[in-house]
C-alpha cells in the first residue's frame, strides 16, 4: 500500500534536556533516532498495539531495518519538538514510516527520516509476516 492509501498520522512532543544535547549545545544527532523512535511507538500505541503484547500475544518484534535522515536545522537545550510520525508502506513483513522533527514554537524542520522497520519472530529473530490482526488494523488507519 502506498502512502495516499494512509491517513493516520501522529504528533508527539518531546522536550529537549541537558542529556540530549552535545558540546555545542545543539541536539546530537543520534537523539533524534530515539525520537522517532517513540513516535513510531505512540503511533502504534493510538492505534491501540502494544508493543509488549504483540511481543506475548504474537510472538513477534519490530527492528530497525534501514533509516535515512537529514539533518535540517539544530534544535537546542528546552526546545519542544513534535515528532509527526506517518505510515507509508504497510509490506508483508515490514513498515515503512516518514518522520518529522519540528521546532514546535517556529514550526523550523530540524530532521526528517524515512524509516523502515521489519516484523521478526521474538524467540528466533528471523523475519516473518506481520499478524493478520495487525496488518488488517493498519490498513484501516
Amino acid at each position: 500500500m502506498s502512502n495516499s492509501d494512509f491517513n493516520s498520522t501522529l504528533d508527539w512532543p518531546v522536550r529537549i534536556y541537558y542529556e540530549d544535547t552535545d558540546a555545542a549545545g545543539v541536539v546530537f544527532y543520534a537523539n533524534y533516532l530515539r525520537f522517532m523512535e517513540r513516535g513510531r511507538t505512540e503511533w502504534l500505541r493510538a492505534l491501540g498495539y502494544e508493543q509488549d503484547a504483540l511481543r506475548q500475544v504474537e510472538g513477534m518484534l519490530f527492528t530497525a531495518r534501514r533509516i535515512n535522515l537529514d539533518y535540517l536545522s539544530p534544535a537546542r537545550f528546552n526546545d519542544l519538538l513534535m515528532v509527526r510520525t506517518h505510515l507509508t508502506h504497510l509490506g508483508g513483513a515490514s513498515l515503512t514510516f516518514t518522520q518529522d522533527v519540528r521546532r514546535d514554537a517556529d514550526g523550523i524542520l530540524c530532521c526528517r527520516g524515512v524509516t523502515n522497520v521489519a516484523c521478526v519472530d521474538a524467540i528466533s529473530l528471523r523475519p516473518r509476516r506481520l499478524p493478520t490482526t495487525l496488518a488488517t488494523g493498519l490498513k484501516c488507519c
